[in-house]
Parts: C-alpha cells; sequence; structure tokens
C-alpha cells in the first residue's frame, strides 16, 4: 500500500551535502564580476575553510542547516592597469545570517598588493561592491539546495519550504502564544515496548549562555519556539507531559533540577519510531566563567537509528539554540 505523503514525510530526515556545496559556491562566486571607474574586480578562488550544510526535513517541511566558514582570493586592475590582488575572510555564512536575519556578515580584508593612490581607490572600491555581490549569491543557496537536493527527503507530494526563509520574529511569537488552542493535548504516555533492541546516543555542546537561562529555554513554553521555531508544550513540572516541535517530540518530564539538569522520557512522532515506545533523554548542564556545556544523553535508541537520531540532535537542539544567538562550539 502506498504511504500517504502527509505520513510518509512526517519523520526526521538529513542528508549532508556539505561537497555539492563547496562546488556551487567555487562557481558562482567565481562568476562575479564588478566594475567601476576605479577599475575591475573578479573572484578568483572559493575555499570553504570548515563547517557543514545539510538538508533538513521535519513533517514534510524542508530546512537548510549550514554554518560554513570562507576565505576568497581576489583580483583586478586599476583604471591604469595595474593588476591587484587580495584575499577576503568571510568568518560565517550561515541560515542563521541569511535567513533569519540574526547578525551582519563579518568581511575581514587583506591587500596583497604594495599601496598606491590607484590601487588604494580599487580596495575601496572592492570593499564597498563586492560584499553585496557576494550576499546576493548567498542569498541564493538556499533555494538551489533545496531545489537540488529536497526531492532526495521528499517520498511524494510537494513539500513546503520554512527553512528558506523562515517565520519572521513576529510569525514565531503568534504562533507561540496560540500553541495552547491549535496544538492538540500530547496523549498519555504509554509504556513502551520490552522487545526492542536500544542503545544510547550522546551529544555535547557549549553555548554562551548561563545554564539558568538555558534550562528555561529548554523547558518555558513561552520561550522554547524561539529555537524549535514551532509550538510547544510544557508545565516543566515532574510527571507532567510535554510536546515540542509542534508535536514531533512529545513526553513527560521525570525529574528537573533547574540550571543543572532535566530528564524525561522521549518518543519521535514518526513511522520509523516503534509504536509506544519511549526513550529517555537526559539533559545536564555545567556551567563555566563564560559558557556553559549541555550534554544530551539519549537511553532507549531502536538499533539502527543511531544516525538518524544524532543528527537530529544537532540539527534540531544544537543547531535550534544557535541560530537565536548563543554562539555555540560543537
Amino acid at each position: 500500500m502506498v504511504m500517504p505523503s502527509s505520513t510518509a514525510n512526517w519523520h526526521w530526515k538529513n542528508k549532508n551535502v556539505t561537497s555539492w556545496a563547496k562546488e556551487w559556491f567555487e562557481r558562482e562566486l567565481t562568476a562575479i564580476v564588478i566594475e567601476g571607474t576605479e577599475g575591475n574586480v573578479t573572484i578568483s578562488s572559493v575555499r570553504i575553510e570548515d563547517g557543514d550544510v545539510e538538508l533538513g526535513q521535519r513533517k514534510s517541511k524542508l530546512i537548510t542547516i549550514y554554518d560554513i566558514q570562507m576565505k576568497v582570493d581576489w583580483r583586478g586592475a586599476t583604471s591604469d592597469g595595474t593588476d591587484v590582488a587580495g584575499k577576503l575572510s568571510i568568518p560565517e555564512v550561515s541560515h542563521e545570517i541569511t535567513l533569519d536575519k540574526l547578525s551582519d556578515y563579518v568581511y575581514d580584508w587583506t591587500l596583497d598588493t604594495a599601496s598606491s593612490p590607484e590601487v588604494n581607490a580599487l580596495f575601496a572600491f572592492v570593499k564597498t561592491r563586492l560584499p553585496p555581490a557576494l550576499e546576493a549569491k548567498f542569498a541564493e543557496f538556499p533555494v538551489a539546495l533545496i531545489d537540488t537536493h529536497g526531492k532526495d527527503l521528499t517520498v511524494s507530494g510537494q513539500s513546503s519550504l520554512p527553512g528558506t526563509p523562515p517565520p519572521s520574529t513576529e510569525a514565531t511569537a503568534a504562533t507561540a502564544s496560540s500553541a495552547s488552542t491549535t496544538v492538540p493535548k500530547p496523549a498519555p504516555v504509554k509504556q513502551s515496548q520490552t522487545n526492542i533492541n536500544t542503545s544510547s546516543v550522546v551529544k555535547e555542546a557549549t553555548f554562551m549562555a548561563a545554564s539558568d537561562d538555558l534550562f528555561g529555554l529548554f523547558t518555558d513554553e513561552r520561550r522554547i519556539p524561539s529555537w524549535t521555531r514551532a509550538p510547544a508544550q510544557s508545565a516543566a513540572q515532574a510527571d507532567t507531559e510535554y510536546s515540542l516541535f509542534g508535536g514531533g517530540v512529545k513526553g513527560k518530564y521525570v525529574s528537573l533540577t533547574p540550571g543543572k539538569e532535566i530528564v524525561q522520557t522521549w518518543a519521535l512522532q514518526s513511522p520509523t519510531w516503534p509504536s509506544e515506545h519511549f526513550a529517555t533523554l537526559t539533559t545536564t548542564f555545567e556551567q563555566s566563567s563564560d559558557s556553559t556545556k549541555v550534554t544530551f544523553t539519549l537511553d532507549g535508541v531502536p538499533k539502527g537509528m543511531e544516525d538518524e537520531l544524532t543528527r537530529n540532535l544537532e540539527g534540531y537542539y544544537i543547531h535550534g539554540l544557535k541560530s537565536i544567538g548563543l554562539g555555540t562550539v560543537l
């Protein structure tokens, strides 16, 4: 029997496309040419120094997940014919900057050619005119990413594209405020099946935030949608049910120690997740002088789903928190 597209595309999927992204940026950015009275400039090479690019799917919706560091070599000629060369480092090209507009791009410039009035004029011209040309290409990237790879994550039907662009701040706030009326109450937690072979998944991340603040982001029903971009239900009390990602994850709180630890049962609402099975997610917070290390330990992961759940923790929890400017280091 053919599975309806709404069901087949419900569960979480991730596809790493970093190699494709490197080729895309090299091809597209080296096609940039800027010209003016000061001279002309082109990009001679593009290098992705660090980071990953993924396309994720959650509940039939495609989301771009990327954060890369880029280095560019540029060259040109002044109005009097002098050859000029330089380098440009862009520490972060990401979903959060391109689509969420959480911060501005940072450009670190280097001039390799000896200074002269003509050379200096061209250098100033490059620093003014090249960023808009680059940012126009950066805006095209998530669209190209979904157009090229979205079909690999979609079983059938047409997926919506919330990741390009994502909901605005106003839309997120509106969704959060209406969550109690638009999202059904989570179903009562049932006992886990006992005949499932399971294992554990552990992920760590460090965030530039206090442990008490992070604890609130994980448990406060009003704050959770800021990083999940979806309605949530959470009373933040032991033996109460919760719902995250618009119902994509459900369970019950077992214990909560503010600023220290959260223990909760955890079930993915997906055809790939065994019916009535619940894992246990333990989230611990270790605060240092300027950051907090968060450790996610998911016990009871069905065998064969370890890689998928690892990507989900990275893409939806860690990258989700990073998307609101917490400056995570994986």
